[in-house]
C-alpha cells in the first residue's frame, strides 16, 4: 500500500491508495471511527458501478449502514440536497461518533463533507473518491462545501478526513471525459510546484490513458503527496495553499455562467490555466516558452484549449464574485516558472479581461 501522511497541528490522517483497496474501506473505516453506525452518501453512477463493494465491506466490518445517493453533476451539490441528507441522519439518529462517508468524484466529496461539518457540529468524516480530479485534489485538505447560483463552493467549511481511501482499479470504469479532466489538476500541480511532475506526466501519457494500474498508483502519490505537503504549510489558505488555485479564478467564472455540468470543472481549469498565464506572460512575469509548453500538454491530454464562452463583462463579473476577491480587487496566482508560482492583486481589470482573448474561440 502507497500511504501519504497529513500531519496538521490539530489532526492527523492518512491517504491510502493501492488497488483493490476499497474491499478494505470497512476495516479503515474501523480504524478511526469504530461506532456501530455510519452514513455512506455517493452519486447514483458510482453506486451502480461499485456500491456492492463498498456497502459490503462495511458491513463485513459490522457498521449499520445508512445509504443515499443523489445525481451525478455539479448541480447536486445544492443546499437542498444537503437539507435532505440532513433528515436521513437525523431520523436515523446518527451520533457525533457515527463517520459520513464519501464516494464518489468531488461534488460527493464536498458536500458529504459539509454534511459531515455542520451536522451536530462535526462528526468523523472519510473519504472515498472515485474519480481522478477527486484523488489528486478533493479528497485532500479539508475543504467542503456547496454551490449557490452566485458561484461555487461560497457556502463552506473546512473539515478534514480521517483517513482517505483511493482505489486506482476504480479509475477503470471512468469515461476518458473525466479521466483528462483529473489530468488537469495534475498538470497543475506540475506548474505551481513540480517540474518534474510536469515532465513525467507527459513521458506517460499513453499509461495513464490506458489507466495502468501501476502507473495510477505512482500518479496518484506524486499528486497526493504535492496536495498533503501544501495542506500542512497552510491548511486555512492564509498563504501558499492560495497556489492551488492556479487557474481556478478564471475556471470557476466559465463554470458559473455556463452553467454547472456544461463545461466540467476539469475543463475549466485547462482554459483558466490559459488564460492565467496568458496573463502572466502579457506582465512579463513568466516566459512565452511556459505558455507553449501548457498548451501543448493540455492538447495531447485532450483537454479544450479554447471554448465558446460568454461576454467578458459577464466573465469579470462572475470573477468578482470569488472568494478570493478582497476589496475589489482580483486575487490571481500566476506563474513565474515551471513549479513556481505567485499571487497577485493589483493587475488592473482591463488586462485581466485581455487574457480572456486566448481561450475564446
Amino acid at each position: 500500500m502507497a500511504t501519504v501522511q497529513v500531519n496538521l497541528p490539530h489532526h492527523q490522517y492518512q491517504v491510502c491508495i493501492e488497488p483493490g483497496i476499497l474491499q478494505q474501506l470497512g476495516q479503515l473505516a474501523r480504524g478511526v471511527a469504530p461506532h456501530a453506525r455510519c452514513a455512506l452518501l455517493s452519486d447514483e453512477a458510482v453506486a451502480k458501478l461499485h456500491g456492492g463493494v463498498a456497502e459490503q465491506s462495511l458491513r463485513d466490518a459490522e457498521y449499520d449502514v445508512i445509504t443515499r445517493a443523489v445525481p451525478p453533476g455539479e448541480s447536486a451539490k445544492s443546499l437542498d440536497n444537503v437539507r435532505q441528507f440532513y433528515d436521513v441522519l437525523l431520523e436515523a439518529r446518527l451520533e457525533r461518533r457515527s463517520p459520513v462517508i464519501a464516494r464518489g468524484g468531488g461534488v460527493v466529496g464536498d458536500m458529504a463533507g459539509f454534511v459531515a461539518a455542520t451536522y451536530l457540529r462535526g462528526v468523523p468524516f472519510i473519504q472515498c473518491p472515485t474519480t481522478l480530479l477527486a484523488m489528486v485534489d478533493a479528497s485532500v485538505g479539508g475543504k467542503v462545501g456547496v454551490n449557490v447560483p452566485q458561484g461555487k463552493n461560497l457556502i463552506g467549511a473546512f473539515h478534514q478526513p480521517h483517513v482517505v481511501v483511493m482505489d486506482p482499479l476504480v479509475l477503470q470504469t471512468l469515461p476518458p471525459r473525466e479521466l483528462r479532466c483529473g489530468l488537469a489538476e495534475c498538470v497543475k500541480h506540475g506548474v505551481i510546484r513540480s517540474p518534474e511532475l510536469f515532465a513525467w506526466i507527459g513521458e506517460n501519457l499513453a499509461a495513464i490513458q490506458a489507466v495502468n494500474p501501476t502507473t495510477m498508483t505512482d500518479l496518484l502519490q506524486q499528486n497526493v503527496a504535492i496536495k498533503a505537503a501544501v495542506v500542512m504549510e497552510d491548511e486555512k489558505e492564509s498563504g501558499v495553499r492560495a497556489h492551488l488555485n492556479f487557474g481556478h479564478t478564471f475556471a470557476h467564472a466559465i463554470e458559473a455562467t455556463a452553467g454547472y455540468g456544461t463545461i466540467e470543472h476539469g475543463e475549466a481549469v485547462s482554459l483558466g490555466m490559459i488564460a492565467a498565464t496568458k496573463l502572466a506572460v502579457d506582465e512579463k512575469r513568466c516566459p512565452p516558452e511556459l505558455l507553449t509548453q501548457l498548451i501543448e500538454l493540455l492538447e495531447r491530454i485532450g483537454l479544450p484549449t479554447t471554448a465558446e464562452l460568454v461576454s467578458t463583462d459577464d466573465l469579470m463579473s462572475a470573477m468578482l464574485l470569488d472568494k478570493k476577491v478582497a476589496n475589489d480587487r482580483i486575487r490571481l496566482v500566476l506563474p513565474e516558472a515551471l513549479g513556481k508560482v505567485s499571487i497577485v492583486d493589483d493587475i488592473p481589470a482591463e488586462r485581466i479581461a485581455a487574457a480572456w482573448e486566448i481561450v475564446r474561440e
